[in-house]
């Protein structure tokens, strides 16, 4: 069967818009739903693994719609920061990999001349993410509230957040060290990489420079993160291919890298580099320790990265596997001893010295675990899991030893930061923040460290702010059941956060402070709440200019009176009411679905503005993590290449197909990888479902059998148990039954025998609407060619339910088929081609055991009570004798069995009779005679005595 998809979907997008069903207006009393998904930044185009989370949430929204709930689905993107300025920058470069880029998505010459505006950039991406992505998938999205966070509207917004914000006292003011780009000014740094490309996990560190006294009143510096340590120090490293340079800090001439002189000019004043000198002319020099006051001398090591820390290192072999190797392969190196003056006598007094005493260690955890790893040498990748597990426990278990004067005993922990006090008050000492890794702009410059004396806080550290935060994600629905239980703990240790920027950014300027730009994080917070005003701004009923704090407090806070905020800004008094109707309808939000990326970043501080700023009543309800979809080698990503494009992808396989492929190929909280294979699969399943239409509807005869009742039974169960799924937004078992369960039952109705239109019909009205949310182009093409008017997307889903009619009759046909599989699987085992079956059903006493077992409340059944109880009734020395090995299979049995199982077990069907009057089918699928007795019948044909295995639900087999 040959299915134009691209047709099918083109024609029921223009339907549903031209018809507005996307948008969203509320209905007083009626059912609200409202979703968002966390909106993309524009800084270029989006890939097939961003339409994961975005097709995950136009399925629920549609499912909500045919739930009988009004939606509100709205989108928009996110500009703030540096992202469209590096991207125009790249054009107006004409850097070869973004224009190639440009053109290989369908770009044309004029457009890519624009794209050097980054206005322009913001603007072209935004009509490709509306038109290419989301309605290219078909979002019901209300279009009308789209909404940008450069728009002037939505700066408004923000302004009065931040105002909000300062009322509550939670924008605080202070020196702070922020990594930030030389030419964009501050970037944040978080696995989101919204301004970077590169360096999303890296970490700020914050080293203590220790002040060794050296030659000329000169101080060689080294940055530690571990000053504990210093009352082990052996000797100091250097490495000789690398100058250093001599600069004026404070007063002091300190000795560093040349990389680590340019990052003190960035978090120091005036700091001046005024000499220099060669790494191998230091060597086999001594200088002073602080704190100890020991002379140690000054060894060659190639480890010592210029650019990291201050580029030289102190050594403490007893406690560090790479000072220990280190010395190791100096000693064995004579010629590099020779070379730099060093002595053998030099090497062997640098002997480790024990200043931790750690449980399970001796009293040199760095030689113990070289010599366990087998580390002898510095390129021995070993290394860094050496290191990592000797400082671990050291730091968390260890105390100091005797040799550490009077922190002797102290834990490590406790020791690290009194010294730290101790040595930072003495001058001894000094504080450096560095990068724990390369971190790249969006423009491609190195990020840095740069203190800024006045930077701008929102106080997420707050004890009342921090406390409520906690209490109310308590109450909301967060999936997966992980991040409801890990989000108490990321509350907890968030502190403050920088919410401002200096620089060339795009964004909202800060209210109490022009200079600043109002940052990435900070301006995407509170945002859902916008999308009820927006609407009203983009249809130019209200102006920006005019969007004061009188009208955002009326609006969405009910504060003060709507006749004078209408007098103030000029806005008609019924709009700015419609406003505040909208809010109180809409709000809280339902749903805010995100990448797990977000988990640390987004939701913790999207939770805690919403309880800063709004009323209980309004505070979000949900959160919903998606996990990625990976390309080979990892996580795709749109700002380094190699993504497929989303228009490519929706023309080979088909929107739906993809939409299906999201939903079904693994849970939403797992990376899943892109494989064209798997979804052409699912798109080879979307044309096989389209052929079973066809031909089920095609069925003409009204013949009644007894498996009519069973499929209108078996749909009115599945029913119940999607609705079920969606409750816990479990899309994949919700696909699973309706995509390959349900036609299952289609096919099994069929091949019992049944060939009724007006119960096929019957089926296909309540089975296609079930496919509209996932699959909503092909549900609405069916529906349409079942001669139904559109739309199937507005159709409220039956219900479903577990009725004693529903149960009775699905326990009737699992009978049939588990039998039929049964047997089918003695033959194969037995390859027994049979002359006749014989079935025996399970005796009159089994199911009175059963009963009492399924009865037996709080879990496992009595076995002792059981047996007790079937033995007064017991008819026969027969049954006495098996009731107790029955018994002990029972309780096993019932206690492992399914909610289906155990409700087709307490069902009250005969199966004696049931079975007969399917001895036709049976014996038309084995083409052989088929003979049902109850085992209790006197005149069974049972020569091998098989009548004993018979228990409810399941018959007893005689084959011969």
């Amino acid at each position: 069967m040959n299915i134009d998809f691209t047709a099918i979907e083109e024609k029921w997008r223009k339907a549903w818009y031209d018809a507005k069903i996307n948008e969203s207006v509320p209905i007083q009393g009626k059912k609200k739903f409202f979703m968002i998904f966390a909106y993309p930044g524009v800084t270029g185009y989006l890939h097939v693994g961003h339409m994961r989370g975005y097709t995950f949430s136009d399925a629920v929204v549609r499912y909500k719609m045919m739930t009988g709930h009004q939606v509100l689905f709205p989108v928009g993107t996110h500009a703030t920061g540096n992202g469209a300025i590096s991207f125009a920058k790249r054009v107006e470069r004409r850097d070869v990999a973004t224009i190639e880029m440009l053109r290989a998505n369908g770009c044309d010459e004029e457009t890519i001349a624009k794209l050097s505006d980054p206005a322009e950039v913001v603007r072209f991406f935004n009509q490709v993410y509306i038109n290419d992505y989301w309605k290219r998938f078909g979002f019901l999205s209300d279009w009308r509230r789209f909404t940008c966070t450069i728009y002037p509207d939505y700066s408004k917004f923000i302004e009065w957040q931040m105002r909000k914000l300062m009322v509550e006292g939670l924008l605080i003011q202070r020196p702070y060290f922020a990594a930030a780009c030389l030419e964009h000014g501050p970037v944040a740094i978080d696995p989101s990489e919204t301004d970077i490309s590169k360096g999303g996990n890296a970490e700020v560190l914050e080293y203590l420079l220790l002040k060794f006294d050296f030659e000329d009143g000169r101080k060689l510096v080294a940055a530690t993160l571990r000053p504990e340590t210093v009352f082990g120090l052996t000797n100091f490293w250097l490495n000789p291919d690398v100058e250093y340079v001599d600069v004026r800090v404070d007063g002091e001439i300190w000795v560093v890298s040349r990389p680590a002189a340019e990052k003190l000019k960035l978090q120091k004043d005036k700091v001046e580099v005024i000499g220099s000198a060669h790494g191998a002319s230091l060597m086999a020099r001594r200088c002073k320790a602080p704190f100890t006051g020991k002379m140690i001398p000054i060894f060659p090591s190639t480890l010592c990265d210029p650019n990291v820390g201050s580029g030289l290192v102190m050594s403490v072999p007893s406690d560090a596997p790479v000072d220990w190797i280190g010395l190791v392969e100096l000693k064995k190196d004579k010629a590099a001893g020779d070379r730099y003056g060093i002595t053998d006598q030099m090497i062997e007094d640098a002997h480790p010295i024990p200043i931790i005493d750690t449980p399970g260690w001796g009293p040199l955890p760095a030689v113990e675990i070289s010599e366990r790893m087998g580390i002898t040498s510095l390129s021995d990748p070993k290394l860094d899991d050496a290191t990592k597990e000797v400082y671990k426990t050291g730091f968390h278990t260890g105390v100091m030893n005797k040799s550490c004067g009077e922190y002797a005993g102290r834990p490590v922990e406790q020791a690290k930061e009194a010294m730290r006090e101790e040595m930072l008050a003495s001058g001894q000492a000094d504080v450096f923040h560095d990068l724990s890794e390369e971190v790249l702009c969006r423009c491609g410059a190195k990020v840095f460290i740069k203190k800024i004396p006045d930077q701008w806080f929102i106080d997420y550290a707050n004890p009342a702010l921090t406390e409520r935060s906690r209490e109310h994600a308590l109450t909301m629905k967060i999936l997966p059941r992980e991040y409801y239980d890990n989000i108490q703990n990321v509350l907890e240790w968030y502190r403050e956060r920088a919410c401002v920027r200096l620089g060339n950014w795009l964004g909202t300027r800060f209210p109490f402070d022009q200079r600043w730009i109002v940052e990435a994080i900070a301006d995407s917070t509170l945002y859902p709440v916008y999308y009820v005003v927006s609407m009203y701004a983009n249809t130019g009923q209200i102006k920006a200019e005019k969007m004061d704090e009188e009208f955002f407090d009326y609006v969405l806070l009910g504060k003060g009176d709507g006749s004078s905020v209408a007098k103030n800004t000029g806005f008609s008094r019924d709009v700015i009411e419609s406003i505040r109707k909208e809010f109180e309808y809409w709000y809280p939000l339902d749903i805010n679905l995100g990448g797990k990326e977000h988990m640390t970043v987004h939701f913790p501080v999207f939770l805690m503005n919403h309880v800063a700023v709004l009323r209980p009543q309004h505070w979000p309800r949900g959160i919903l993590v998606n996990w990625y979809i990976t390309a080979t080698g990892g996580k795709i990503s749109k700002s380094k290449g190699g993504a497929q494009p989303i228009p490519d992808a929706a023309e080979r396989f088909g929107v739906d197909a993809m939409r299906l492929f999201y939903a079904h190929v693994a849970s939403l909280y797992v990376d899943v990888a892109w494989e064209d294979e798997k979804v052409e699969g699912y798109r080879d399943r979307l044309e096989k479902l389209c052929v079973t239409v066809d031909e089920l509807k095609s069925v003409t005869t009204t013949e009644s059998s007894e498996v009519d009742a069973w499929l209108t039974a078996r749909l009115e169960s599945r029913l119940f148990g999607l609705h079920k799924y969606m409750e816990e937004f479990d899309l994949r078992s919700y696909v699973n039954d309706v995509y390959f369960e349900t036609p299952q039952d289609l096919r099994w109705y069929v091949r019992r025998g049944g060939k009724n239109k007006s119960v096929l019909m019957a089926a296909l009205e309540k089975w296609i609407p079930l496919m509209a949310p996932v699959t909503p182009h092909v549900a609405e093409e069916m529906w349409e060619s079942i001669g139904k008017k559109p739309f199937v997307s507005q159709i409220q889903l039956a219900s479903g339910s577990l009725s004693d009619k529903v149960v009775m009759e699905e326990a009737k046909e699992r009978l049939v088929s588990r039998l039929l599989e049964d047997i089918s699987e003695i033959l194969k085992v037995t390859r027994i081609k049979p002359s006749r079956i014989v079935v025996m059903t399970s005796p009159s006493w089994k199911y009175e055991m059963t009963a009492d077992a399924l009865a037996a409340t709080k879990g496992r059944p009595d076995i002792s009570a059981l047996i007790k109880k079937a033995m007064v009734s017991a008819k026969t020395p027969q049954e006495k004798k098996e009731i107790p090995a029955y018994a002990k299979d029972l309780v096993m049995n019932v206690t492992k069995a399914s909610p289906e199982d155990r409700r087709g077990l307490a069902a009250p069907i005969d199966e004696l009779e049931v079975l007969k009057k399917t001895v036709p089918f049976l014996q038309s699928e084995f083409g052989c005679e088929v003979l049902v007795f109850s085992a209790s019948d006197p005149g069974r044909i049972d020569p091998k005595g098989k009548a004993g295995f018979a228990r409810p639900g399941r018959p007893a087999v005689y084959l011969e």
